[in-house]
């Protein structure tokens, strides 16, 4: 038994052909939705790039606990799981977050790991003459005017190097048995930097200023930069589909869909002009970044071509894979195994969280969509960590003086934590409480007001913040009263 994940960040699902999009070019995400399982109702589960990579190793959600940071000495790592079961596990990656302080615990946890330098702020190359930078990004993005001019072929391409890296292991090892190998590509995350030959399938007339990286914050660019800046990003999504392409060809000349499982997934969606909105984080989880594509070749069931509808999210992959390879998850895993559901879409969860530390909580039950606004002030918010790293640097001393040590929950194996304060975010609360009805309002155009809608959203939310252990403060930032949350 093998396995392979294909992971994109930052990757779409509308913009995809499998789920209805007509102008872009991703013909290998078509044949792969033809030789595999597809899932119209995937979703996130802590947000962003480090904390939800935190879900695909421990199967449990992140975001009411703590923010961005490294993975907990008391966390199970499905990939650490599995090389201590005798499976070799290989991550091969161009995700820089994961050699920075945020993400330092991550990598390590293979029985292997390599990385291909040079994605967005990667301090890379060194340059001492400024490079000449759009106006609108600023000195911040000095590292990615420097990095990207060592970039200029295809094959230099950080994402195209780590695909290589991953068949390079599928080709040394393909003859071998019980390994997982990961291959992780920084790509479509912004910036949209393309080789030439996939912007040329989308060109256009445009003699605007450069685009290609918009800022987190909401749109004010015209129309025909909003249009360039999709088409920047389909160029970047169509050479993902490129190297998509390759690990397929390698499946069918090694003949590994005998023995071999595949998922091809994400972290989370990016808004390019939707809602008035760029990017993610700042503006409430729609769902263009909350619903994801999620692809599973089950090599047990043999199920393609087919379409599943039942609710799944991030954290059933660590434990999807224990099962695979006969490796029990443990108790702390909220997510589930997908065997049965990949086979013939059974029914996993009723309901599922999702949201980003310090902002709205949000459920759906696949019909509506409930996002629970913080009280103005957005407090009392603290974190829980054995690890006060933030994403680039430590935490800073003025917040850890603050710092007493608070409980041990029971995902902690009896470890106290250091009970932090801050880390919210203190504008979320002006998004306010919404419900969005997904079969009337798919855009998510006209909330929804329905009170006894919203009590049963409400009901879901509270048990599912009971099942996570969710600190009592979690429900106070959020206005929940104290019956609500069972005290």
């Amino acid at each position: 038994m093998k396995a392979i994940m294909l992971m994109f960040d930052s990757l779409n699902r509308r913009m995809l052909a499998p789920y209805g999009c007509d102008w872009t070019h991703t013909p290998n995400f078509q044949r792969l939705a033809k030789h595999a399982v597809t899932f119209d109702n995937a979703y996130i589960g802590s947000m962003c790039c480090i904390p939800a990579r935190r879900e695909l190793h421990t199967g449990r959600y992140n975001f009411l606990h703590r923010g961005w940071g490294p993975l907990e000495p008391f966390d199970d790592s499905m990939p650490a799981m599995l090389r201590d079961s005798g499976i070799y596990t290989h991550l091969a990656t161009d995700h820089y977050h994961y050699w920075e302080n945020g993400g330092c615990t991550y990598h390590t946890m293979y029985s292997s790991f390599e990385i291909e330098r040079g994605q967005e702020f990667d301090l890379w190359k060194g340059v001492v003459r400024e490079p000449e930078e759009p106006e609108h990004l600023g000195h911040w993005a000095r590292p990615y005017w420097v990095n990207r001019e060592f970039m200029q072929r295809e094959e230099d391409h950080t994402s195209v190097r780590t695909v290589k890296r991953g068949l390079e292991f599928i080709e040394r090892n393909h003859h071998d048995d019980r390994w997982f190998l990961h291959i992780e590509c920084f790509d479509p995350h912004e910036p949209y930097f393309a080789n030439e030959q996939f912007r040329k399938l989308y060109a256009h007339d445009y003699d605007g200023p450069h685009f290609d990286w918009p800022s987190y914050r909401p749109v004010n660019e015209t129309p025909e930069q909003v249009e360039h800046c999709r088409r920047e990003y389909a160029a970047l999504l169509s050479m993902c589909d490129a190297q998509l392409g390759k690990v397929l060809d390698m499946m069918d000349e090694k003949g590994l869909w005998d023995d071999t499982m595949l998922i091809v997934n994400t972290d989370h969606g990016y808004l390019l002009g939707e809602h008035g909105w760029w990017a993610k984080a700042m503006p409430p989880w729609y769902q263009e970044l909350a619903n994801t594509p999620l692809f599973i070749w089950d090599p047990r069931s043999r199920v393609a071509g087919e379409r599943r509808q039942a609710l799944v999210q991030t954290i059933d992959l660590a434990p999807t894979l224990l099962d695979y390879f006969g490796v029990t998850p443990t108790a702390d895993m909220e997510g589930v195994p997908l065997a049965q559901t990949i086979a013939d879409d059974t029914t996993v969860r009723d309901a599922a969280l999702f949201g980003m530390f310090g902002c709205q909580v949000n459920v759906t039950d696949g019909r509506y969509v409930y996002m629970r606004a913080a009280v103005p002030g957005n407090e009392p918010c603290y974190e829980y960590t054995l690890m006060p790293q933030l994403m680039r640097n430590a935490m800073p001393v003025e917040r850890l003086r603050k710092a007493v040590l608070g409980p041990a929950f029971p995902f902690t194996k009896g470890c106290p934590t250091l009970k932090v304060p801050g880390g919210a975010w203190p504008n979320v609360s002006q998004h306010g409480t919404t419900l969005f009805d997904l079969k009337t309002d798919p855009g998510q155009e006209h909330p929804l007001e329905d009170a006894a809608v919203e009590a049963s959203m409400v009901a879901h939310l509270v048990r599912l913040m009971h099942k996570n252990h969710a600190p009592a403060e979690q429900f106070e930032r959020i206005g929940l009263a104290a019956d609500d949350r069972g005290q």
